[in-house]
C-alpha cells in the first residue's frame, strides 16, 4: 500500500478570464483537490460580476484559495452609476472573496505546511507604473509611443486609479505598503511571492506587443526575491506559461489566457501549475514551460 500524503500541495493558475464563455465552461470542469491550496494570481473576469461565481465553484474544489487581483479584475466602466471603481472596486472584490473564505493581500499571510518545512504565502497587490519602458521614452510620452506601434491597452480607458491621480501614485503607495509587511515577516521564513504582473523587468518580455511592457510592472520590486527571502516567484498576465530560474528562484508564468491560447481538449487540470520551490528543488533540476 503507497503511503498517504497528509500534506497538501500548492497549485497556481491565473488569467481564468471567465468574462469568455469557453473559459468560464472550462472552469466548470477544473478538478477537485480537496486537501491542497490553490493560488489564483488575477485576471479572473472583467469586473466583479463574475467574481464571486468563481470562488464558489474553486472553494468547492480545494481546500484554500488565495488569490490577488490583475487588472480585468479591476476594470470599471466610466459613467456608469453606482459602479466602483478604483480602490473602492478593489475593496468590493475583497469582501466577495472574504464571503467565501479566500485569502487576499488584505490578509496577514498565511503559512503553508509542508513535510519539508513552513512557507509563508504572501499575495501582493503592486499595481504598475510604467517604468518598464526604455530609457529613451519620457513617462509623459509613453502612451503615444506605445500607440505609434498600435498598441493601446484598455486599462488607459477603464483601469482606475481612484483615489489616486494616477496609476504611479497608487503603485508606489501599495509598494510602501507592501514592503512594510514584507519586512515584519520572519526573515528565516522561505516566502512565495504573489503578484499578478511579473516583479523584474527582465521576464516582461512579450515578442508580439513590445510595447505593452510599460503595463506589466514596477522596477520598486526589483530583487524583492532576494530581499524577502522568497522560495517562489508566482505570476501572470503575460499568457506566457514557463518557468525562469533567477537567482536561484523559480519565477513561474502560470497563466491559462484567452480562448485560443490554451486547448481545451486537455482539460484544465492541464494548465493547474504544482508550485516549483527552490527549496524542494535538487542540484541539476530543471522546468520547462506549459504548452
Amino acid at each position: 500500500m503507497e503511503p498517504i500524503d497528509i500534506f497538501p500541495k500548492l497549485w497556481a493558475i491565473s488569467d481564468l478570464h471567465v468574462s469568455h464563455p469557453s473559459n468560464r465552461e472550462m472552469l466548470e470542469d477544473i478538478p477537485a483537490h480537496p486537501n491542497d491550496w490553490l493560488i489564483l494570481a488575477g485576471d479572473v473576469a472583467n469586473g466583479y460580476r463574475r467574481l464571486d461565481w468563481c470562488f464558489e465553484v474553486l472553494c468547492g474544489r480545494f481546500r484554500q484559495v488565495v488569490w490577488t487581483p490583475g487588472n480585468h479584475d479591476l476594470w470599471s466602466r466610466t459613467g456608469v452609476a453606482n459602479e466602483p471603481r478604483g480602490m473602492d472596486l478593489y475593496h468590493r472584490l475583497v469582501e466577495i472573496a472574504h464571503q467565501h473564505g479566500v485569502l487576499t493581500p488584505e490578509d496577514p499571510y498565511p503559512v503553508f505546511s509542508r513535510a519539508t518545512g513552513d512557507v509563508v504565502i504572501a499575495p501582493l497587490f503592486l499595481h504598475f507604473d510604467y517604468s518598464f519602458r526604455p530609457a529613451r521614452v519620457h513617462m509623459d510620452n509613453v502612451v503615444k509611443w506605445a500607440l505609434e506601434a498600435n498598441v493601446f491597452p484598455a486599462d488607459e480607458r477603464l483601469l482606475h486609479s481612484d483615489p489616486f491621480p494616477d496609476h504611479q501614485s497608487l503603485c508606489a503607495w501599495r509598494c510602501a505598503v507592501t514592503i512594510r509587511r514584507l519586512a515584519a515577516c520572519r526573515t528565516d521564513m522561505p516566502k512565495v511571492l504573489v503578484n499578478h504582473y511579473p516583479l523584474e523587468e527582465s521576464l516582461a518580455v512579450l515578442p508580439r506587443v513590445p510595447r505593452f511592457t510599460p503595463w506589466c510592472g514596477t522596477r520598486r520590486s526589483r530583487a524583492w526575491h532576494v530581499r524577502f527571502n522568497a522560495c517562489a516567484v508566482i505570476y501572470g498576465h503575460l499568457h506566457i506559461r514557463g518557468t525562469e530560474w533567477l537567482d536561484g528562484v523559480p519565477f513561474q508564468e502560470v497563466s491559462l489566457g484567452y480562448p485560443g491560447q490554451w486547448r481545451p481538449a486537455r482539460g484544465i487540470g492541464h494548465y493547474l501549475r504544482e508550485v516549483e520551490l527552490s527549496v524542494d528543488a535538487r542540484p541539476g533540476q530543471e522546468s520547462k514551460a506549459v504548452r
